[in-house]
């Protein structure tokens, strides 16, 4: 499938909290986003490299990241810092793993792909001066191009501005593989909504994929 460059939502900021990781996929390439104990996002290739274990199952310490299998150890850098087997090994700088210029805007968790080393690695405005609430995450059986055309295209911040069961919400596509994408969703609103309008919200939000998903190719 193709790959754009640009830079593509992966996740909702409030799913991934402090000192926690969670596996997703870009184009069908398997990335880890993960969250330090200092609150930074990093979003890297989900491989350790010693054996190929994927880095989300792992555990996060500080501002490390660590492989459930082995115990090796990377810093925000995806540099090895630590190899449990080998306590006083000097680990060489060769041991590192493929990290992504990543941003947190809009409650959402961007990343940079396909970009030239010297792309400038400022992430879309993305509704920065507009309050947002994360409302959910939707895992939809189509490709990502179906997606966007039935949402109606995204502006140049990357979102698409559509009405959900009356209210204005926006959205941001995410090209997990070929036959598979996400919507990752927000609703321009102070954190305080009324929990019953969120709600309302996301149960709409089951109707809009069972139609995208029904709709022809």
């Amino acid at each position: 499938m193709d790959e754009p460059d640009g830079w593509y939502a992966v996740a909702l900021g409030a799913d991934i909290e402090p000192s926690t990781s969670a596996g997703t996929r870009l184009f069908g390439h398997e990335l880890v986003v993960w969250r330090d104990a200092a609150g930074a996002v990093h979003v890297w290739e989900d491989r350790c490299p010693h054996r190929g274990m994927r880095l989300s199952f792992g555990f996060v310490r500080g501002d490390h990241i660590a492989c459930l299998y082995h115990g090796w150890r990377y810093d925000a850098a995806g540099q090895c810092r630590f190899i449990p087997a080998h306590p006083d090994l000097d680990v060489s700088p060769m041991i590192r793993t493929r990290t992504y210029p990543c941003r947190e805007r809009a409650r959402l968790i961007w990343v940079r792909w396909g970009a030239p080393a010297d792309a400038p690695e400022t992430a879309p405005d993305a509704a920065e001066a507009v309050p947002v609430s994360p409302l959910r995450s939707l895992y939809v059986d189509a490709p990502a191009a179906r997606l966007a055309v039935a949402l109606g295209g995204a502006g140049s911040d990357g979102l698409t501005r559509i009405d959900l069961d009356g209210s204005s919400v926006l959205v941001a596509v995410q090209p997990l593989a070929a036959e598979a994408s996400a919507a990752h969703i927000v609703v321009p609103a102070p954190p305080d909504a009324p929990a019953a309008d969120l709600a309302r919200l996301a149960a709409a939000c089951v109707a809009l994929r069972r139609s995208i998903e029904g709709a022809a190719p």
